[in-house]
């Protein structure tokens, strides 16, 4: 023994029941773990049994063992939790040996284990009224992850990084129960910024009076980033991509390009969005703003009567569309009339994996009937507040780049975790605690939750205690127009959506919460993320945004998803943005490429190549052919049928299979809904 002990560091003494824990460490290793026994002499007390422990066995040793162990070690530390009668035991039994001993704060559970782990103020965690040590406050957050399920290494590393923050393991864990903490919940701020351009006085615009005098009624100076595209041309006919975030007034852009451009004569305006939602709101917008000096008109779907009852005019000056509704037109050679100036609002919907390749392919189709078609050079505005790779996306869009990085508000990310049905509860608290609370404009907090079904927008609205209701491309128009009045008029606490408010249907609210991270069974990506966090906040009636990200550890939504929850709230919060890029696969490039024969006949292969993405033209027409969706480089009837429907070859033959099986139309149909219920 007196080798393997030649030098040791810390003789470590720790009271356990009626005996003493002895640990030696050398090197910061454990070299002895024993059990000593004192015994009671007319002289005090001394060492009367020292057994080795090896695992669950013990081996007796010669008392006097231990008398050599101390007299080696360089230091002999007592650990705080004994007792004031085991100290002064302790204590007498070292005196008679000539040593001295320091009583030191230690962690119990270790000692109890056979470790010596000494701690400070700097890195006690306390935890149930006692303090441990970060090791085993580890080990006991690992336990209670177990039982929350599985956690990934991202969440488990902002879970440790906060329980040696705030040295506190109670208070972690009641975090994983479902406590708002905002010390612990919080994951950073995106402050506000604000970017020194010179301001543009409205009354130095040289527009047409109708639209002139209604910027004048309205501002005395235009917002920085519009400031921008003016001085950049924006009024002049200069095609632009304009990228600036949410609420710094990029609509405003657009608008004064086009209606100046309409009202002397130059062609109308095409305001484009991607949802019905967001086109009925803008059409309204655009109605009560501009009614009196231009007609406006709707298009969403292939129907000359919109939803609102209203019928379609392609003769208005201004047309507020969505992508599939004006695309539609072009697939069938509708008239559009002569179009002066085209907006396409949410342009990095080229970057997404089912729409991009449609809004690609409508690009170049209108290009093409603009060409055509209008009298004059038509001029391009794309409008988008969030883009990985703004320059490369304007040189392939042929525009002139205006990019205002200016935040109104600063933003507070947050993050918690909770099981899927925690996560209600949560939502309660944080809706009754902004509707509760007055911004210092004098409005009241409201809250956009985001989550991945229809079906969970009513089940999370029924449930919450405040005024709420759900809003989704689902929901008739003027129930959407009800929903919207409300909230504007802050007798709604919050809205439960889907993916309709991402896309910009203006809701001023101060919170935005992610019930989920999915829409249907897909992840957000980066982009779709920043895209909704970005509606929390407004300046004009919020002095901060709100972001609260609820996270289920180790949660899927399919059994699809590679990924678990907790894994993707972490990507997406730290995660840079994506590059806008439209992607081909074969379905989509034979899609586009037969919207393009119908629309352009032979001139299709020169749409292909002018698009954003790559398209695989021949394959593509290889593949048409196969189909007998075209017939040299005319579309079939089938060809013309697939394309104004915007059926893809999967969804086209599904049907053709289901139609000569006999089955009816109604039951095949649904059974292609129910694929897509959840998206």
């Amino acid at each position: 023994m007196s080798q393997q002990v030649a030098r040791v560091d810390t003789l470590f003494l720790h009271e356990d029941g009626d005996d003493y824990r002895v640990v030696v460490q050398r090197d910061g290793d454990r070299v002895f773990h024993g059990r000593l026994e004192l015994k009671q002499i007319d002289a005090g007390p001394r060492p009367a049994r020292l057994r080795v422990i090896d695992g669950t066995s013990e081996e007796l040793r010669s008392p006097d063992e231990f008398v050599e162990l101390a007299r080696r070690a360089g230091r002999i530390r007592i650990s705080e939790q004994t007792s004031v009668h085991g100290r002064n035991r302790l204590r007498a039994m070292l005196d008679a040996y000539q040593l001295d001993a320091k009583v030191v704060r230690t962690c119990r559970f270790c000692a109890r284990d056979g470790r010596y782990s000494p701690i400070t103020a700097e890195t006690a965690i306390s935890a149930d009224q006692e303090e441990i040590c970060p090791d085993c406050a580890r080990e006991r957050l690992d336990k209670e992850l177990a039982y929350h399920g599985s956690i990934t290494g991202d969440a488990r590393a902002r879970l440790e990084e906060l329980l040696l923050d705030v040295q506190d393991l109670d208070r972690i864990e009641n975090l994983l129960k479902g406590e708002l903490d905002p010390d612990l919940t919080k994951f950073d701020e995106i402050s506000a910024t604000v970017e020194d351009v010179d301001p543009v006085p409205t009354s130095d615009l040289s527009l047409h009076p109708g639209i002139q005098s209604k910027l004048e009624s309205r501002f005395d100076t235009l917002l920085p980033v519009q400031s921008l595209a003016v001085a950049n041309g924006a009024t002049d006919g200069q095609d632009q991509l304009v990228v600036s975030a949410t609420a710094t007034g990029k609509t405003l852009v657009g608008e004064m390009a086009g209606l100046d451009r309409a009202l002397n004569g130059k062609g109308k305006l095409l305001f484009l969005v991607p949802l019905v939602a967001l086109a009925n709101q803008k059409y309204g917008e655009f109605e009560e703003r501009y009614g009196d000096i231009a007609d406006v008109t709707l298009r969403v779907g292939a129907s000359r009567i919109n939803d609102d009852g209203n019928r379609f005019d392609p003769d208005a000056d201004i047309i507020v569309g969505t992508y599939e509704g004006i695309d539609h037109s072009l697939r069938v050679g509708r008239d559009l009339g002569d179009i002066g100036t085209v907006v396409i609002d949410e342009v990095h919907t080229l970057g997404e994996d089912e729409r991009g390749h449609r809004l690609d392919g409508l690009i170049a189709r209108l290009k093409y009937y603009c060409r055509q078609l209008s009298t004059g050079d038509t001029q391009w505005i794309y409008l988008s507040a969030t883009v990985g790779n703004p320059k490369r996306l304007a040189a392939a869009l042929e525009a002139t780049l205006i990019e205002f990085e200016e935040r109104p508000v600063p933003i507070e990310r947050h993050v918690t975790f909770a099981e899927g049905r925690e996560k209600l509860n949560i939502e309660n608290k944080l809706v009754r605690r902004a509707f509760d609370t007055k911004s210092s404009k004098g409005y009241r907090g409201q809250t956009i939750i985001f989550t991945n079904s229809r079906r969970r927008c009513h089940e999370i609205s029924r449930k919450l205690e405040y005024s709420s209701a759900p809003y989704h491309a689902g929901l008739d128009h003027k129930r959407r127009k009800r929903v919207e009045g409300q909230f504007a008029d802050q007798e709604l606490a919050a809205v439960v959506t889907t993916a309709a408010l991402a896309a910009g249907v203006d809701f001023p609210a101060s919170q935005v919460v992610f019930d989920s991270l999915a829409m249907g069974i897909e992840w957000l990506s980066v982009q779709e993320f920043h895209q909704m966090l970005g509606r929390a906040g407004r300046p004009d009636y919020h002095d901060k945004g709100t972001v609260y990200v609820l996270v289920e550890p180790d949660g899927v939504y399919h059994n699809s998803q590679e990924m678990t929850e907790d894994e993707v709230a972490f990507k997406l919060l730290k995660g840079e943005m994506e590059s806008v890029t439209t992607r081909y696969d074969e379905e989509s490039a034979v899609a586009e490429t037969l919207a393009n024969i119908t629309v352009a006949g032979s001139g299709a292969k020169r749409l292909n190549e002018s698009m954003v993405g790559e398209v695989p033209t021949k394959h593509a027409l290889g593949k048409l052919l196969e189909y007998e969706f075209i017939d040299g480089l005319e579309p079939t009837p089938l060809g013309r049928a697939v394309t104004r429907h915007f059926l893809s070859p999967s969804d086209a033959f599904a049907i053709l299979d289901g139609i000569r099986k006999g089955q009816d139309a109604y039951d095949i149909v649904a059974r292609m809904e129910l694929r897509d219920d959840e998206r």
